[in-house]
């Protein structure tokens, strides 16, 4: 699979613009505010439906005009796919198909695989739980088609079963027979989330491992490890055994809702005692592990998105990484960077041609 055209209109700080895309390595150069990133987001947002750093869809339309449309050309399994996104203000975003729209947009996530590198990722290592989870769960929708609407599901029931616990402490109203109802909707949805987790965090770990070693070259020992109170207790006996502190605080506080992603340095938190480049690439092993799990279950290779991707990273480990992304396991690349010279000499370096475009105030020349 890959891109071979991409158009925008009126999407964030382009007016117009009309690129043809190489089936290997593509760069954008150019200054910070010039753009780049935004053409990444175009082509993420093709790919899975939404902007990969601001969720609010209306804000994607340049200042002034009053929608933006986006569309890319794609080779997909020997024939051409054609990948259309509207939005006016004020209306329902529309994604289209070859000209036939979506009814619903989960049914699109899975179709076009990516995986994006970015210095906003950052946030898995220094935020809190959420942001691992999220990650774990973009790598699952993106293979399992029905992952989306289980999670829906399990949100919607743990909301419903919070709303209940708020209700009987503000009535001193106590059903237990309703309590268990919902309890046995989470239970349901949720050990089946889980049990998804499980396999897919069993598959990943170890190529996370090859990645970040090869990499680093061993320089570092790291422990990536999936934490779930359901890996050593049964959901339902956890939400029987917590009934009174669930009651008293009003909030359900075991399930996978709870689930997290360790990630160690030398035995320590990598938060904490993790260098800047140490971080930068744990997360880059984290999302190279991404892409080959995207591609073992798709039989496919994913498109892949490095943005600002040199930035703390030593010669050396760029070199390791560069020279690992244009090897034949990696497909299609994009990249941005301040410096073209730099894009060149590095691609140079490893006989690997790229595809250079400079991007200017929301204008791109190649």
């Amino acid at each position: 699979m890959w891109l071979q055209k991409l158009s925008l209109l009126n999407f964030k700080n382009y007016a117009e613009a009309e690129l043809s895309f190489s089936e290997t390595v593509n760069a954008f150069a150019g200054d910070n505010g010039a753009g780049k990133t935004n053409l990444l987001d175009a082509i993420h947002y093709l790919c899975l439906c939404k902007s990969y750093f601001n969720p609010i869809d209306v804000q994607q339309i340049l200042q002034g005009a009053d929608f933006f449309m986006l569309q890319g050309v794609f080779e997909r399994a020997a024939q051409t796919e054609v990948i259309a996104c509207s939005l006016k203000r004020s209306q329902k975003k529309q994604f289209k198909r070859n000209k036939k729209e979506y009814q619903r947009l989960a049914d699109h996530i899975g179709l076009f695989p990516l995986v994006m590198i970015s210095p906003y990722d950052i946030s898995i290592i220094i935020e809190g739980s959420e942001e691992r989870r999220k990650f774990v769960d973009n790598s699952i929708s993106q293979t399992d088609n029905h992952y989306l609407d289980e999670l829906i599901a399990y949100n919607k029931h743990l909301q419903n079963r919070n709303s209940l616990l708020r209700q009987i402490a503000d009535t001193g109203r106590y059903d237990p027979q309703l309590l268990e109802i919902f309890n046995e909707r989470l239970v349901a949805s949720g050990q089946r989330i889980f049990e998804k987790r499980k396999m897919f965090m069993e598959a990943f770990i170890p190529v996370f491992n090859k990645h970040y070693h090869y990499l680093t070259e061993d320089a570092e020992q790291v422990e990536l490890v999936y934490e779930s109170q359901l890996l050593h207790d049964d959901f339902a006996g956890l939400l029987q055994r917590n009934t009174e502190r669930d009651r008293i605080l009003e909030r359900t506080t075991t399930g996978i809702h709870k689930d997290e992603l360790s990630f160690t340095i030398h035995g320590l938190p990598m938060k904490k005692f993790g260098s800047q480049g140490q971080q930068k690439s744990f997360l880059i092993a984290l999302k190279l592990a991404q892409y080959t799990y995207l591609q073992q279950q798709k039989g496919f290779k994913p498109l892949l998105l490095l943005d600002d991707i040199f930035d703390k990273l030593d010669e050396k480990r760029t070199r390791k990484l560069m020279q690992m992304v244009s090897h034949d396991d990696f497909g299609q690349i994009f990249i941005t960077d301040t410096n073209a010279e730099r894009i060149l000499r590095i691609f140079d370096d490893i006989s690997v041609p790229v595809k250079l475009f400079n991007v200017d105030k929301g204008t791109v020349t190649s």
